[in-house]
This record gives C-alpha cells, structure tokens and sequence, in this order.
C-alpha cells in the first residue's frame, strides 16, 4: 500500500511514499475539477475553470507515471498514461480555439492602428476594410472549430472511456499501485536518479535547438520549420517540471521558463491559423494582405517568447549548472 511506510532503516518516506503522496493529490485534485465542471453547468467562465484544473491533473499524473514508470506497477501506468493523453487532448481543444481567436483578434485591433495597416479613407471605425474582413474570417473558421471542439468534448465527458478513466482515477486517490521492490527503495536513489534521466532528456533538446540567429541565414524570418522542436523542449519541460514537484524542488525557473515556451507555442499556433485563413479561395486582396501582416506579427512573437525562454534557462541557478542551448 503507498500509505504505508516501507523504510525502517531510515524511518523517512521511501519513493513509494513520495510518489504515492504526489500521484493521490493530482488524482484528489482530478476528482475535484471534475466535480467543479459538474456543477458549472452553462456558466463559461467557471466550466474553462474546471476543465483547465481537470487538464492540469490529468497532465500531473501522466508525466509523473511516465518518469517514475518503473515505481509503479508498469502495465497499469502505461495504460493510465493512454487514456489521460487522450482526455487532456480533448479537453484542451476548445480552450485552444477560443484563445486563438482571442489573440488574433486583439493582434488585428492593435495593428489597425499602425503603419502597417493604414486605414482607408471614408473607413467606418478604427479597424480598415481588409483587417475587419480578416477578422470576420477568423472568427467565423476558429468559432467553427471551437463549436466542433466543444462537442467533442461533450461527447467525450459523456462516454463510457471517460468514465472508466473517472474511475481509475477515484481509485489512485486512495491507493496507486506500485512496484513492490522499487517503491521500497530511498528516494535518494530510485527518485532522484529518475527524475535526473528526465532532465538529460529535457537539456538534450534544448541544445538541439538552433541558435536564435539561425533565422538571419534562410530567405524568410518568419520560417517555422522549428516550431515542432521547440514544442517538444516545451512537453519535456512540464515533464521536467512535475518531477520535481514530485520531489519537492523549487519550480519557479522551470515556471517562469514553462511560460516562455507557452506563448511561443499560443503565437506560432496563431500564426498557422492566420496563414490558413489566408490560403481561404477567392478573399480579396485586402484581406489577404491583412491576414499576413498578422502572420508576420504572430511570428515575431515567436521570436520575442524564443529569446525570452532562452535567457531564462540559460540564468544559471544557485548552485547548479545550467542547460545549454545551441
């Protein structure tokens, strides 16, 4: 049982104890965003609530099964790990539309105002024919998305898999399967050195990231051919992140560095969005010129979050070194 002390050499909590005392409290906290979401009913507000708690559970539990895999009894965390993929992608989905929607409309309105973007003469309004058209398209693809999302997800809360993962869920809060010799040992020298493979792994790919500069070398500065990089530096962080919440390490550059990583994956996410909408058949050349201006807008974010990310993870902390980067 995780509850239980296995360690009477040294009378501490051995690594069946942390990971168990970690792995009950996501699924605790599981529990509670889906009673939240539950209860919210047509409240949007309070349901987005719900479901980015219910999500960040979700992703808690399957990163720490994935690090600590061998802790556990394997069979039933990989299985586990499936099923909690499959619920935050779903549950993520319409969040992510919505947002994306956000962003870009407030991106238009900003530009609308600039040089890049002059308005029309005789023009109603501070937004120009073409940004106004822009967004009009945009918002009618994205809030399409978002519905399909948003029936998805209805559709998913409400199946049979759901509540069979809802289940395996209620049951970790109370106990979490181990393995019956790994989780005996110190935490010194199971945990430690596992979460230690995961943090290889995160500063392995964020030294295969090409330098900031690279872009300065190929024909376009908006080349987003190193997007799918930065994402994956972005998934082994959170990974990175929650094991060391599982050892109860401070968090806050891993955070802060996490943020970094989130922006740069919302403006490159909208980037592609306003670049779709402007491959749309038949838009008028205004329209087309105001959903690129967009996309070069989105893309210098991009940039901004890279850099930002960079000058975070690359501060040295006290009394560690620091993951390089290409």
């Amino acid at each position: 049982m995780a509850q239980q002390n296995r360690n009477p050499q040294a009378g501490e909590p051995d690594a069946g104890d942390v990971l168990g005392t970690y792995l009950r409290s996501q699924a605790t906290a599981f529990l509670r965003g889906l009673r939240l979401h539950e209860e919210s009913g047509a409240d949007a507000a309070e349901s987005s609530d719900a479901a980015r708690s219910l999500r960040g559970a979700a992703r808690r539990i399957s990163g720490s099964l994935a690090t600590f895999r061998v802790v556990t009894q394997s069979s039933w965390a990989d299985a586990l790990r499936t099923e909690l993929a499959w619920l935050s992608s779903t549950l993520a989905d319409e969040h992510a539309y919505a947002a994306r929607l956000a962003r870009l409309t407030a991106a238009l309105h900003r530009l609308s105002g600039s040089p890049e973007l002059p308005a029309q003469r005789g023009s109603a309004g501070s937004l120009t024919v073409g940004s106004t058209r822009a967004g009009a398209l945009l918002d009618r693809q994205l809030t399409l998305a978002r519905t399909r999302a948003h029936s998805a997800t209805l559709q998913a809360l409400g199946s049979s898999r759901f509540h069979a993962v809802a289940d395996a869920v209620a049951l970790l809060a109370s106990e979490v399967p181990l393995d019956a010799v790994a989780a005996r040992g110190r935490v010194g020298e199971v945990l430690v050195p596992l979460a230690a493979v995961a943090e290889s792994r995160l500063s392995a790919a964020v030294s295969a990231l090409p330098p900031i500069d690279a872009r300065e070398a190929t024909p376009s500065p908006y080349d987003a051919d190193h997007d799918g990089l930065w994402h994956d530096v972005r998934r082994l962080l959170r990974v990175h992140r929650y094991a060391q919440e599982v050892l109860g390490e401070d968090v806050s550059r891993s955070a802060a560095a996490g943020e970094a990583l989130d922006r740069h994956r919302d403006a490159a996410e909208a980037a592609a969005a306003s670049a779709a909408a402007a491959r749309t058949p038949r838009i008028a050349p205004a329209t087309a010129y105001a959903l690129g201006v967009l996309h070069a807008d989105q893309r210098h974010e991009v940039e901004a979050a890279r850099t930002d990310f960079q000058h975070l993870w690359l501060r040295e902390p006290a009394g560690r070194t620091a993951v390089t980067a290409g």
